[in-house]
């Protein structure tokens, strides 16, 4: 059992199921996190307008016509405050639409306490700091007229608009800005940004890539500062000043 005064982090955990959440519940507590829990959207929304949280547990199925994905995509378009998605449903296409709407991780239930907790203890780390980060150059990378600040992590148009990105967005912009002409295979992309787990797959780098291309590709469908290298993976192209 960790001492509570150890850790500084607020999880809140959004599921219905009054057993899980109390499971969960105790658990953090007992590893010395701070855990709010509430079963619905609306209270989600009072947690997050009244505590500061460092991270979300959020269901997948919730009741009252607001399911995680929709809780998801209203988190997201406020904050890239980290994500990860709780769900009964073991189904890849409900796993790939969560990652779209910008979650940081997947967990199917029943699930094991100690994966959440290692899962959780991930994501806010790759949240304060990115691997490839602590490894490298920590001054301000300019590509193109855009310029990203890995320590701050901010992300500024040429016109001087911040434009904001989730965990992993960054993470593999900032791998990828510092490294332009090199072409990344999906796997290598994972094991810099996400840290190599047994049922990560291709189409999460795909979906985050996609969601990246969105934000600071004039035309994402013809990309010109990430581009794919076909049975290989993805370039960045940009012209580092």
């Amino acid at each position: 059992m960790a001492d509570p005064q150890t850790r500084s982090e607020h999880i809140l955990v959004v599921d219905d199921d009054a057993r899980i959440r109390q499971m969960l519940i105790s658990y953090f507590e007992d590893e010395g996190y701070r855990v709010s829990a509430v079963p619905d959207g609306r209270g989600m929304r009072e947690v997050l307008q009244n505590s500061p949280i460092d991270i979300v547990l959020l269901d997948l199925i919730l009741p009252g016509g607001e399911d995680g994905l929709v809780l998801a995509r209203e988190i997201r378009s406020r904050s890239d405050l980290p994500i990860i998605m709780l769900t009964g449903r073991d189904d890849v296409v409900d796993r790939i639409v969560g990652l779209e709407v910008g979650a940081d991780d997947y967990i199917a239930k029943p699930f094991h306490l100690r994966e959440v907790l290692a899962r959780l203890r991930t994501v806010l780390r790759r949240r304060q700091r990115s691997p490839e980060a602590a490894k490298t150059e920590t001054g301000i990378i300019r590509f193109d007229g855009w310029e990203l600040d890995p320590e701050r992590r901010r992300l500024t148009m040429p016109d001087g608009q911040e434009v904001a990105l989730t965990t992993g967005e960054f993470d593999i912009l900032t791998v990828f800005a510092r490294h332009p002409g090199r072409v990344f295979s999906r796997e290598t992309l994972m094991d810099l940004t996400r840290g190599r787990r047994q049922e990560a797959f291709d189409r999460t780098i795909d979906a985050q890539i996609a969601r990246l291309r969105k934000k600071i590709e004039p035309e994402p469908g013809a990309p010109t500062l990430i581009k794919s290298v076909r049975g290989v993976g993805y370039v960045f192209t940009g012209k580092r000043s």
